[in-house]
């Protein structure tokens, strides 16, 4: 049961990771809009500098779940590679349980009230463009929430590995 829990996440986040790195379409787009329009015709526009960061932060805080279910984030293994299987899978369950997911679930619920906050107050940016903040700040909420639900499945293989059963050979 916990495996398909596990297999569950690992789609969700996968599937989301292929569908959000297409925000790089659109940031790329701004960007050479900006571009143009600075360079080409020395007209600038007001939103263009902004655009760019939230649809690259969407695009980076997205990515936080998809890269850790391609096993892909920055880690320092130079003991732990020296250990058998199970003794990895070990360390990361505890690690995991101890740093990871408490940290994850302060940051879940903190980054979800101030999603809450920004709705609740309809917040705008305090540039002469003032677009709407709050749906960014209910985007990082919601991408600190599947990374932790990433972590959750990442717990759920390590204790598969710690508690298989040894095979017996004869």
């Amino acid at each position: 049961m916990f495996a398909k829990i596990s297999r569950g996440i690992d789609w969700f986040n996968t599937k989301q990771g292929d569908w959000t790195a297409l925000l790089i379409l659109p940031l790329l787009g701004v960007v050479l809009y900006e571009v143009m329009m600075r360079y080409g015709f020395n007209a600038p526009t007001v939103w263009g500098f902004e655009m760019t960061g939230f649809l690259y932060g969407m695009h980076y805080m997205f990515g936080y779940s998809y890269t850790d279910v391609k096993d892909g984030h920055v880690r320092v293994d130079i003991f732990t590679s020296m250990t058998s299987k199970k003794t990895q899978a070990l360390i990361g369950a505890l690690t995991t349980l101890v740093m990871f997911l408490p940290v994850m679930i302060a940051m879940t619920i903190a980054s979800a009230k101030y999603a809450w906050y920004s709705v609740e107050t309809l917040e705008k940016g305090s540039t002469s463009w003032a677009p709407p903040i709050y749906p960014f700040k209910v985007i990082m909420a919601v991408c600190f929430f599947f990374l932790l639900l990433q972590g959750i499945s990442n717990l759920i293989k390590y204790l598969q590995i710690v508690f298989e059963k040894e095979e017996v050979q004869s």
